[in-house]
């Protein structure tokens, strides 16, 4: 193949070209902060069910305190009936039931109190545990949603550079002859496309040209295509490729 030594550097260009664009490409759909946003979706997860064992005893302890409260309530509207009706009670055996049964209540209610105070404890104990919970689930909630804004924002900019790219390479692509610019475009959908021949050495794939294979590169007329024996790039030639 035949092609100008202007196009075939300008294909160097054009690899470049598509270096970035793969590059804005990758920032487009992959940014940088994708795997701590999964992985703060995660921890979320996590946190929100542990939120819901905390909640659940939470509820449990609100019933139970419910339910000592309840149990004061009835005892002490009984203590106090029964006092009522001591105090209009005439007959002896009667009063002492009643004395009797007084002071069992009051006992009863001074047990009741007692374990309302313990059960209060863990209502707070269990209320603490449920605020701070939701304070770290907002702390993983805020920082995913800043790593969130920082990554739209970068999918945006990649996006508007990667089009800038791509209308820079389509105005390169068009100074090149069409067979030139599909026999580069072929070779770039197996590997290395071109490479700059520097110094005997094809910056394609890094490897230093053998005595006999630059031989036949400096046979080569200046607008012969040619190819890196090593990774099949087209080699470019220029006055720093040590010919």
């Amino acid at each position: 193949m035949k092609a100008s030594p202007e196009n075939q550097r300008t294909l160097l260009d054009i690899a470049d070209l598509d270096r970035r664009i793969q590059q804005t490409e990758r920032a487009r759909t992959q940014p940088s902060q994708g795997e701590r946003i999964n992985e703060l979706a995660g921890i979320r997860q996590q946190q929100v069910g542990e939120l819901t064992a905390l909640t659940g005893v939470l509820d449990d302890a609100r019933s139970e305190l419910a339910r000592v409260e309840s149990d004061v309530a009835l005892a002490t509207q009984r203590r106090d009936r029964d006092a009522e009706r001591l105090a209009a009670a005439t007959d002896p055996k009667q009063a002492q039931a009643l004395e009797n049964e007084i002071a069992s209540l009051a006992r009863r209610i001074s047990m009741l109190e007692d374990t309302e105070l313990d059960i209060m404890g863990n209502v707070e104990e269990a209320q603490a545990a449920v605020d701070a919970q939701r304070a770290l689930i907002d702390q993983t909630q805020a920082e995913g949603s800043q790593l969130t804004a920082a990554a739209k924002a970068d999918i945006a900019a990649a996006t508007t550079e990667g089009e800038h790219l791509t209308r820079d390479r389509a105005a390169l692509a068009e100074s090149v002859a069409p067979d030139l610019i599909a026999d580069y475009e072929r070779r770039a959908s197996r590997g290395i496309a071109v490479g700059l021949l520097r110094g005997g050495v094809c910056e394609g794939c890094r490897m230093m040209l053998s005595g006999t294979d630059l031989n036949e590169v400096r046979r080569a007329a200046s607008d012969d295509v040619v190819s890196c024996p090593e990774c099949g790039a087209i080699l470019v030639r220029t006055d720093e490729s040590g010919l």
